[in-house]
C-alpha cells in the first residue's frame, strides 16, 4: 500500500482528495493535516466520510509526513515551496496542488503570487503534472505541479490543434467559467448565495492567474510562442468548468479532418472523452468524475474551430487528477481509485 499525507485537508480539494483515496484499492491515508482543526475527526468535519476513516486532523509534523511515501499539498501558494523540499530529502513524493512549481519563469510566478520564490532548485526540477503529455517524465518524478483548474481544460482542448500547427497561435481565445467550488472554503462575502445566485459575470478579465500557466502549456505544445487571452467566469453553481475555446485555422480544408485528428490524439487516454462532432458536453456529465470531455464546432463557412471542454474542477481539476498523477508514480494502473462514472443528476 502507498502510505500517504495530505498537508491542508479541511479545504474542498483536501476533501475531494480524501473521497477518492477512501476506495483507492492500493493507498492508504496515514495523516492529514490542520493547524486549526487538529484534534477533531476527519468524519466529525465531513460525515459524509463516516466510516470510512478514522483519523483526526494533527499538526504539521515534517518527521511524520517524512514516513509516508507521498505526500499531498492542499494548501494556499506558498507553503509547498518551504516544506516540500525538505519531505523529498527524506525520500518523500510530493504532488503540490497549489501553484508553487507550476510556472518556470520565476519572475512571473513573483509578479503574479506577490511574493519571492523560495525554492529555486525545485521549480526547476518539478515536472508539470498534465499526464496527456508528462505521463513519462511524471513516472520518475520526486515533485509533480498539478496543474490548475481552468489550464487543465483549456489546454487539453487546444492541444492536438497546436501539436500539429494547424491554427494561428497569435489568436487563441478561452472564454471559461467555474462554480463558485474554485474559489475555496474561505468565507467571503462576494461567495455567499444571496450574491451570486441568480446571476453571472466575468471576472480577472485584465488579468488572471491562471493566465500565465495557460500560456506556458499552450508555448510548449506549440513549440513556440502563442497569444491568447482568457477571461474566467463565476456561474452560480457548486461543481464545474466550461471552457469554450477559439482558434482560427491555417487551412479551412482540414476542418474535414479535426474530429478525427481529436479521437486520435485521445484514443489512449482514459480520462478524456471526444463526443461527436457538434455535441454540446455539459458540466453535469463530469461532475464528481476525473474526465475531461470535449466537442468540436464550426460555424457556417467560419475559419474558427470552437472546443468546448468541460472538466470537474475539484477532480480532474485538483484532487482526481493528483491522484491520476500519484498511480503513474507509482507505476499502478492510471485509472485506480478513479473509475467511477459521473454523478447524475
Amino acid at each position: 500500500m502507498i502510505k500517504v499525507g495530505i498537508v491542508g485537508g479541511t479545504g474542498y480539494t483536501g476533501v475531494e482528495l480524501l473521497r477518492i483515496l477512501a476506495t483507492h484499492p492500493q493507498a492508504e491515508v496515514t495523516m492529514i493535516t490542520s493547524r486549526s482543526e487538529a484534534g477533531q475527526p476527519v468524519a466529525d468535519m465531513y460525515p459524509n466520510l463516516r466510516g470510512y476513516f478514522d483519523l483526526e486532523f494533527t499538526e504539521p509534523d515534517e518527521e511524520r509526513l517524512a514516513a509516508c511515501d507521498l505526500v499531498f499539498f492542499a494548501t494556499p501558494h506558498g507553503v509547498a515551496m518551504r516544506t516540500a523540499p525538505k519531505l523529498i530529502a527524506a525520500g518523500t513524493r510530493v504532488v503540490d496542488l497549489s501553484a508553487d512549481f507550476r510556472i518556470r519563469d520565476l519572475d512571473v510566478w513573483a509578479a503574479w503570487y506577490g511574493m519571492p520564490h523560495e525554492s529555486v532548485e525545485w521549480a526547476e526540477k518539478a515536472v508539470y503534472g498534465l499526464p496527456e503529455v508528462f505521463r513519462d517524465q511524471i513516472r520518475d518524478a520526486k515533485l509533480v505541479a498539478n496543474p490548475g483548474c481552468y489550464p487543465t481544460a483549456v489546454q487539453l482542448g487546444f492541444l492536438p490543434l497546436l501539436e500539429k500547427g494547424l491554427v494561428d497561435p497569435s489568436r487563441l481565445i478561452a472564454d471559461a467559467k467555474s462554480g463558485a467550488s474554485g474559489a475555496g472554503r474561505q468565507g467571503k462575502i462576494g461567495m455567499l448565495h444571496g450574491e451570486i445566485g441568480e446571476s453571472f459575470k466575468a471576472y480577472g478579465a485584465s488579468g488572471h492567474r491562471h493566465l500565465p500557466e495557460i500560456r506556458q502549456g499552450l508555448e510548449i505544445a506549440a513549440g513556440g510562442r502563442v497569444g491568447v487571452t482568457f477571461v474566467p467566469h463565476l456561474l452560480p453553481m457548486i461543481r464545474g468548468i466550461e471552457a469554450t475555446l477559439y482558434a482560427e485555422v491555417r487551412d479551412p480544408a482540414i476542418f474535414d479532418t479535426l474530429q478525427s485528428l481529436y479521437e486520435e490524439r485521445f484514443a489512449n487516454e482514459p480520462f478524456v472523452d471526444v463526443m461527436p462532432y457538434g455535441a454540446h458536453p455539459e458540466t453535469r456529465s463530469v461532475r464528481g468524475a476525473n474526465h475531461c470531455r470535449m466537442a468540436l464546432h464550426r460555424q457556417e463557412n467560419s475559419p474558427v474551430v470552437i472546443v468546448s471542454s468541460v472538466i470537474d474542477n475539484l477532480v480532474k481539476g485538483a484532487a482526481g487528477q493528483a491522484v491520476q498523477n500519484m498511480n503513474i508514480m507509482f507505476g499502478i494502473d492510471e485509472t485506480a481509485g478513479l473509475d467511477a462514472p459521473a454523478l447524475l443528476p
